[in-house]
């Protein structure tokens, strides 16, 4: 592993060999040995110290029980309060177990068995997933054309789902994931305006929000006008690559704490002890790894960017303004109606296959670009080399 020119070792520099020695997750445990995944949202990192150190402590002094969360929440509104200037009190908030564990847990509230709950596609498949799970019906207003939100659309499938009085749901990923679309201030007081105009309720998962990229500025939905009546869920697990350290954090709006009140306590209990302490302080003492894992990202965005214009011609990328999924237009290489499935059989490297992120997503792929350079290149190359 090199060093970067902090000299410190970089955190997206962890070996092919180690990763597949080390590694027992579902993204490493899938596949066969010789596939190299890019697909679900895992990184390829180093730990962040600060994490470790806390989780190390607790389970060493066996303190491995039941989770506390009011530091938790007050470490969340702090992290938010100094890196986009949104304040709101940790006491109106309530701890779950995941984002989409609390996400289940609002359409529950604000929908009814049947009922809508509008997404934007393409659009993180475990949208639908927890959709139907949770006995509601997906209602697709798809992004326009320049993968932006379409308000005109949103308003129209709006008036249309709530014409008979019908409780419906808005379900926004912010920033937008596969796209890696930021969400404008004007955009999100567009969506909270359309919304409030038809009395639909808008949830917003903002699990990336900490990963946004050099050129653009997150804005949480809850700092726009009109948005009162909605609520966020979020987590440090995609920043900070926590997603087995379980805790997450549901946020209203000034008008929505009453309701997420009405939440049953015992939706509180799922959020685990371990990962609250490592999700603490990951919020608390692990920012500047978090600013250095950022500029790592940024750079592998630049070095995909070139890779895909060098190498894969007649693909095109969509090149994320944040997190670490890029959305990749495959349609012209070639590669028939399944081009992800002959990326795996073929080139032996796993990207989420396009359809499940809903209309839209037919002969395009999301890639997992948080990985080290060396490997980016080879997932790259290996592409290439099955192109006629």
């Amino acid at each position: 592993m090199g060093e970067t020119t902090s000299g410190r070792p970089p955190i997206l520099g962890v070996a092919l060999a180690d990763l597949r020695r080390d590694r027992t997750s579902v993204k490493w445990g899938v596949h066969g040995p010789d596939v190299i995944p890019m697909w679900i949202a895992e990184m390829d990192c180093a730990p962040c110290p600060a994490v470790v150190e806390a989780v190390t402590a607790a389970v060493t002094r066996g303190d491995t029980g039941y989770a506390l969360t009011s530091e938790y929440a007050a470490e969340v509104a702090s992290f938010a309060e100094a890196e986009w200037s949104w304040g709101f009190d940790p006491r109106t908030t309530t701890r779950v177990s995941d984002v989409l564990t609390g996400v289940t847990h609002l359409l529950g509230l604000f929908t009814d068995v049947g009922g809508p709950v509008v997404v934007s596609p393409p659009v993180y498949n475990a949208f639908y997933e927890v959709i139907e799970a949770c006995g509601r019906r997906v209602v697709e207003a798809p992004l326009g054309r320049d993968l932006r939100l379409d308000l005109a659309g949103l308003a129209e499938v709006f008036a249309r789902e709530t014409a008979e009085g019908a409780r419906t749901a808005y379900l926004l990923s912010n920033p937008h994931n596969p796209t890696g679309t930021v969400h404008t201030a004007a955009e999100l007081e567009g969506l909270s305006r359309v919304a409030d105009e038809h009395g639909v309720r808008v949830v917003s998962d903002e699990i990336h929000g900490p990963l946004v990229l050099p050129g653009s500025t997150f804005t949480p939905y809850l700092t726009v006008a009109g948005t009162e009546r909605g609520v966020t869920v979020t987590s440090a697990s995609k920043a900070w690559n926590l997603a087995g350290l379980k805790a997450a954090i549901v946020v209203p709006g000034d008008a929505a704490v009453d309701d997420v009140r009405r939440l049953h306590p015992y939706v509180t209990f799922g959020a685990s002890h371990l990962g609250v302490i490592a999700q603490t302080a990951a919020y608390r003492d692990g920012r500047d790894w978090l600013r250095r894992l950022v500029g790592e990202l940024d750079a592998n965005r630049q070095l995909l960017t070139e890779f895909v214009a060098d190498q894969l011609p007649g693909a095109r990328l969509v090149v994320p303004e944040a997190t670490y999924l890029a959305w990749l237009d495959l349609g012209g290489l070639g590669l028939g109606d399944d081009p992800a499935g002959e990326v795996l059989r073929r080139a032996r490297v796993a990207l989420s296959p396009g359809p499940i992120f809903g209309s839209g997503g037919r002969q395009h792929a999301r890639v997992n670009y948080a990985t080290s350079p060396e490997i980016l290149r080879e997932a790259v190359g290996r592409i290439a080399g099955i192109l006629d």
